[in-house]
């Protein structure tokens, strides 16, 4: 349950994300991280509340048809689905981007739809190759993680200066201050940071399946919030220790860079292998929501009843091939536009991942506003603060809302938004009208 977590929320928003963050605000990306972090510490202990009161498979749609309305489970079971399908497609796009870094003229296409068709194979095999094969990514790149910080820590204390520049402190505000952008650089840079921590709440789809949730979820979000937020914060506060922010770039991965700039070709080389394993790990844990999604979106009539099938391994082969189909779209956009797929896809899948942290904000809320109601106690394990702890976490998605509109790639993410909402709207009315006549 935690390797899968740690396997959807530590990937490209990360590894590659982190570099076009760290070039647009400097060392405030640190404070942007610090305060998506905190996003996912309330998010996920209200999930977890809600989990161990009541499990649920399919979880906060599950939560939000319960606790807040029919039409709001409906949208964001969908909604769900499409920020698991648009997902893969930027973790595919930063594999082709990855591997630029051999083969400078490889179109970045080719080694999205390389990728693609590995991962189908291996989700069609069985559940157990994937969970196998989830478990082994998530430890390479946790290894990886561990390892920079470590040999971040080396060159501070020992002082060397392989790097060009002596690691300082002082490299955080010395170029440009602790806010060289201003508070517009900083501002842009909150998507970023809400990018990077999408996935993590792929916690609650397990979370149904736990053999006893009042133990192992507690346990499972507190692990996971912390690591992720260790990870995330201290890796970027060794890289721009280490070396100056201004020697990162926006289009290579500041983890590969950092050893590159040091001479370290060898070093480079072996992180660059462990960012594109990174990269098809969280697209491996997003193929596996997004097919298990939609499999339940059937089992729930919320979709075609053909996709409520699975072969003799139980796997939902119908709903894998539509969702690898999906997944496809974005080898496509790679091959139409690759300068501007990763912006592109990265700020659609934000936008469809803010709906989802809302919803579980807000249907945390009816949850304790129901139980207040009929007298119940609090459980044992619960959301602090609340509810002004889910005041905060809707404020900052309507913040980071109103920052995608900012730059013309992130504004795809409102259009596709609107589009979608409305096309779900639609939908939803059509079906109850049709199910009132019959």
């Amino acid at each position: 349950m935690q390797m899968m977590s740690i396997g959807m929320a530590i990937g490209v928003g990360l590894f590659l994300g982190s570099g076009r963050g760290i070039h647009i605000a400097g060392p405030a990306l640190l404070i942007a991280y610090a305060l998506a972090g905190a996003v996912v510490y309330c998010l996920m202990r209200g999930l977890g509340e809600m989990a161990v009161h009541s499990p649920h498979a399919g979880s906060f749609s599950e939560y939000a048809r319960i606790h807040v309305s029919p039409f709001a489970g409906f949208v964001t079971g969908w909604t769900y689905w499409l920020q698991c399908i648009v997902g893969p497609m930027a973790e595919l796009t930063a594999s082709g981007v990855y591997m630029h870094y051999w083969y400078p003229d490889l179109p970045q296409w080719v080694p999205a739809l390389i990728g693609l068709v590995l991962l189908f194979g291996v989700h069609w095999i069985s559940v157990r190759m994937f969970g196998e094969s989830e478990f082994w990514f998530a430890l390479i790149k946790i290894i990886a993680i561990v390892g920079l910080i470590l040999f971040g820590a080396v060159i501070i204390v020992t002082g060397v200066t392989a790097l060009g520049h002596g690691a300082s402190l002082s490299n955080l505000w010395r170029f440009g201050g602790f806010f060289p952008s201003g508070g517009h650089g900083f501002f842009l840079t909150l998507q970023i940071a809400v990018f990077a921590f999408i996935g993590v709440e792929m916690l609650g789809i397990t979370a149904g399946e736990a053999a006893h949730p009042e133990r192992t979820i507690p346990k499972a979000v507190g692990n996971v919030i912390w690591r992720i937020i260790v990870f995330y914060i201290g890796a970027l506060f060794v890289l721009m220790v280490v070396q100056p922010w201004t020697r990162y770039t926006a289009d290579v991965s500041p983890f590969v860079s950092v050893f590159s700039k040091a001479g370290l070709a060898g070093a480079a080389g072996i992180m660059n292998f462990v960012v594109l394993t990174s990269a098809l790990s969280s697209c491996n844990a997003n193929m596996f929501s997004a097919s298990r999604l939609l499999y339940g979106l059937a089992s729930a009539g919320s979709a075609p009843r053909a996709l409520h099938h699975t072969t003799r391994r139980q796997v939902p082969g119908r709903a894998l091939t539509v969702t690898s189909l999906a997944v496809g779209v974005g080898v496509l956009f790679n091959y139409l536009a690759p300068a501007h797929a990763f912006i592109t896809l990265t700020s659609v899948v934000s936008a469809s991942g803010l709906w989802t942290w809302s919803m579980i904000a807000i249907s945390h809320m009816r949850f304790r506003r129901r139980l207040a109601l009929e007298g119940a106690p609090l459980p044992a394990f619960r959301l602090p603060g609340a509810p002004w702890t889910n005041i905060f976490v809707v404020a900052m998605v309507v913040i980071v809302l109103v920052s995608l509109a900012f730059e013309g790639d992130t504004r795809v993410g409102l259009y596709t938004g609107a589009v979608w909402f409305a096309l779900l709207t639609i939908i939803y009315v059509v079906r109850q009208r049709v199910a009132r006549v019959w």
